[in-house]
């Protein structure tokens, strides 16, 4: 008879799962920097690159505390998201909307991670493992300010020049 899951297994499959996402994040991130037209889109991807590096790090000290081998698990979401950015910057090229399309999906990008990070923090914390739950929510603060650094500059400059 089948071993019944647990929260543990579940845990486990979660963390499979951003650790796949964050690999494909950290190899799409220098081609949207490519494709910004924006020097401060530029920064702001470069920036997220080399988070994205200590995030998954982190991950794999994750793997350690539950006794796993650092391993992903195709994640479909990921993949979609980052299709459609891939769509945006084929069909936004040399264009005043491009940094906007960009932004928007680099948020599409944050806001899966900021789910994805809270529920294993909240998961770690649940099953007492209170050094998982503080490298998690490291990765969760950076996902936070990264998404509202990504609105401020939309707000600020990108989404009026994507106007004219």
């Amino acid at each position: 008879m089948a071993k019944e899951k647990t929260l543990v297994d579940l845990f486990h499959d979660t963390l499979k799962d951003i650790y796949y996402a964050e690999r494909k994040i950290l190899k799409a991130l220098p081609k949207m920097k490519r494709a910004a037209q924006s020097e401060e889109l530029k920064k702001a991807f470069e920036k997220h690159h080399e988070q994205t590096e200590g995030q998954i790090e982190r991950l794999q000290q994750v793997f350690e505390i539950l006794g796993k081998t650092a391993r992903g698990k195709t994640c479909e979401a990921i993949e979609g998201i980052l299709t459609e950015g891939e769509e945006i910057m084929e069909e936004f090229k040399g264009s005043p909307a491009l940094d906007a399309g960009l932004i928007s999906s680099a948020q599409a990008v944050e806001h899966y991670e900021i789910t994805r990070y809270g529920t294993l923090k909240r998961w770690a914390t649940e099953l007492g493992m209170k050094d998982a739950a503080k490298l998690l929510d490291q990765t969760l603060q950076e996902e936070s300010t990264t998404d509202e650094d990504l609105t401020k500059l939309a707000e600020g400059s990108i989404n009026e020049h994507a106007k004219a």
